[in-house]
């Protein structure tokens, strides 16, 4: 029997309107194996939930580079937690502040991947992960 392949929702959050790093993250993602879910731009914490909720995945990576991570971050955590989903991994990207990681870290969000982050380190975090 087939093992079950991992179910990953890329997102970008708030106004921000640049997506190429989620698009090659999705990317990479795919290549190593798992199923991506690619919302579009400008998506608010409520759209990501219920996305994830409908296409019941494993994690959710959000890409921000607005600076709004501080805000939309820890919602995305919340409400998964709300709604019963509070299993799936959260993990984000972009550009975010290496002191603001351990306020994001305390509110659920299990990694934060910057700029640079090698591809492989990404798809090997969450294999290694996923619940």
């Amino acid at each position: 029997m087939s093992e079950k392949r991992i179910r990953v929702l890329v997102a970008k959050p708030g106004l921000d309107g640049h997506d190429r790093g989620a698009k090659v993250i999705a990317q990479a993602l795919r290549d190593g194996g798992m199923e991506v879910v690619y919302t579009g731009l400008r998506q608010t914490p409520e759209q990501i939930v219920s996305a994830a909720l409908q296409e019941d995945v494993d994690v959710v990576g959000m890409s921000i580079l607005s600076g709004a991570h501080g805000t939309l971050f820890p919602e995305v955590v919340n409400l998964l937690r709300e709604k019963g989903a509070g299993d799936v991994l959260v993990v984000g990207g972009g550009i975010i502040p290496d002191d603001d990681i351990p306020a994001l870290k305390e509110a659920g969000v299990a990694e934060i991947f910057g700029p640079g982050t090698p591809l492989e380190k990404v798809v090997k975090y969450i294999k290694e992960n996923v619940k």
